[in-house]
């Protein structure tokens, strides 16, 4: 069993350990990936982050930890995003 699981990860075909660990159907497809509570909470997290960096300047000059912040936020939106796409269609 060790070796199949193994030989997988080699060969590049992915599986979710957890889900099979408790016995839970793993996300296949991008739509499913879409609805599901931990993606949904990182992308509205990430989302709000990057509008609070605007809201806070308030108009104002953007600080250098302005846009460290807002760099931050965007590298989380877009890994996010990342996520979707990297899962294959079929």
């Amino acid at each position: 069993m060790l070796r199949t699981r193994v030989l997988n990860l080699l060969i590049g075909n992915s599986y979710d350990i957890k889900s099979e660990a408790i016995n839970m159907d793993p996300v296949y497809t991008r739509v499913d990936k879409m609805k599901s509570i931990p993606w949904l909470g990182q992308t509205l997290a990430s989302f709000c982050w990057i509008i609070s960096v605007f809201v806070y300047t308030n108009g104002t000059e953007m600080s250098t930890a302005d846009w460290l912040q807002l760099a931050a936020a965007s590298c989380w939106m877009i890994s996010n995003i990342a996520s979707i796409i990297e899962i294959k269609s079929t």
